[in-house]
């Protein structure tokens, strides 16, 4: 079996600083500009990304003894519906912590598909965990499986993929009727879920010449195949990391760079776009490095490109749809060391945020330096983010990054408490949520349209 290849911790992409403090009642409000509804939990510690459906957003939590829960919310007020205990088996650290899957099952119903600890599963060696789908609202359990080891469930259109066996020669990948979980059809080997609607899936099969595959997902026949290879070049090593998204008709790809620590080569690397209809290559920008923070890869990306001798060159803002570059700054306009990327809502400017001090910033449609008197920019709570203390797991997992805002001439944050842009968060059905650095959820629902945010 082919090494198998995951998402390494990306600095801070993948992680923030888990704070401590009082914990406060959850509560729900109208913003001061109008219709916007908005709601903020801060009695739970989310450490994933929330999944949205059915009314109900779920998430990944630890409780204060380093435990792992499942938690539902009602989507409209932030109240909490139900929580149940939840593991990691199989999962690797640098994918970090796992969302439940949250699947739709028509007439307003939904279930939540998660991990749990392996209970009153056959006392076999290899069972390690429970896969357990249960109703969105009420938490009723509706189906169980065993299980030795996963990456965690995803949805995939109207049904449940669930990688299999991970750790194992017999890895595969399973899609699973979300009512009952019967199998309606597999795929050997590992494989994780990058886009889905109605009818089809589009994989990313894991293995040293990882491929891109489109399946119908009533009958599993494949639509189409796209070897990453084709679009970025020879060489390409998952190790470094990999980050998808799709607006439109395209889905957007993401490889990082990966040295090999006995050869020091570097794998081959970039962005590239690909037609959801048939897998032809629409665009493609080799040899660039995403920026963190910064949009989705098919939604407001910033790069940086990377000469033949591994030198740095500017920045450059592009379109996710063509591939085109919207803004950039020149390698000898960045400045020396010792800051961190900054972006407003809008992304319009490119600031360099110094901590506790002066900054800067550029004006990223002309190129030219602006003024940083007045100017604010997101950019990560935490440049120290600590590991998530998970007893009985593998070292290294992080909760997913937060956002603040700070003032780029004092290098300090403001007293605002606005939600962090739509390129960080995305949108679902008008919905936005966020997690903030202590682990509290936040939503608001502003009509934002349905786009991928930072973690896809």
């Amino acid at each position: 079996m082919t090494r198998p290849h995951v998402k390494p911790p990306l600095a801070l992409a993948a992680a923030t600083l888990l704070a401590g403090g009082a914990l406060t009642s959850c509560s729900s409000s109208d913003t001061a500009e109008g219709p916007a509804k908005s709601w903020s939990n801060v009695q739970i510690n989310a450490v994933s990304r929330a999944t949205t459906g059915a009314g109900v957003a779920a998430t990944t939590s630890m409780r204060t003894n380093g435990a792992l829960e499942t938690v539902a919310l009602d989507l409209a007020t932030g109240k909490k519906l139900w929580a149940a205990p939840a593991t990691m088996a199989g999962r690797l650290p640098g994918m970090g912590v796992q969302a439940p899957a949250m699947v739709e099952t028509g007439r307003g119903q939904g279930v939540v598909v998660a991990v749990d600890p392996a209970g009153t599963a056959p006392k076999t060696t290899r069972i390690k965990a429970t896969v357990v789908a249960r109703d969105a609202r009420t938490g009723k359990q509706k189906w169980a499986r065993p299980i030795e080891s996963t990456f965690g469930p995803q949805r995939c259109g109207p049904y449940v993929c669930l990688s299999e066996n991970t750790s194992l020669k017999t890895a595969r990948l399973v899609v699973l009727d979300p009512q009952t979980g019967k199998i309606q059809w597999q795929l050997p080997g590992i494989a994780e879920v990058e886009w889905s609607d109605p009818a089809n899936v589009v994989l990313l099969r894991l293995a040293s010449h990882p491929v891109l595959e489109s399946h119908s997902l009533k009958t599993g026949k494949v639509v189409w195949q796209l070897p990453i290879e084709q679009a970025l070049g020879e060489g390409v090593d998952l190790s470094g990391g990999w980050s998808f998204g799709a607006t439109g008709d395209k889905l957007v790809g993401y490889v990082a760079p990966y040295t090999n620590p006995d050869t020091k080569q570097t794998s081959t690397f970039g962005l590239f776009s690909v037609r959801l209809d048939d897998g032809v290559v629409d665009w493609m920008r080799p040899s660039v490095v995403r920026v963190y923070p910064s949009g989705n890869p098919a939604f407001a990306p910033v790069v940086r490109p990377v000469d033949e001798q591994g030198q740095y060159g500017g920045f450059a803002r592009l379109d996710g749809e063509t591939g085109r570059v919207l803004g950039q700054i020149t390698p000898t306009q960045v400045p020396g060391s010792g800051w961190w990327l900054a972006f407003p809502p809008s992304m319009d400017t490119l600031g360099f945020l110094k901590h506790d001090a002066a900054g800067s910033a550029f004006d990223l449609k002309s190129g030219e330096p602006s003024a940083v008197k007045g100017t604010t920019g997101w950019s990560f709570c935490a440049t120290d983010p600590r590991p998530l203390a998970l007893p009985g797991v593998t070292p290294g997992f992080y909760a997913i990054a937060a956002l603040c805002e700070f003032d780029l001439a004092t290098g300090k944050r403001t007293s605002a408490s606005s939600a962090p842009p739509a390129w960080f968060t995305g949108g679902q059905d008008g919905w936005r949520l966020w997690r903030d650095e202590k682990g509290g959820l936040h939503a608001v629902n502003d009509g934002t349209a349905t786009t991928p945010g930072m973690y896809g």
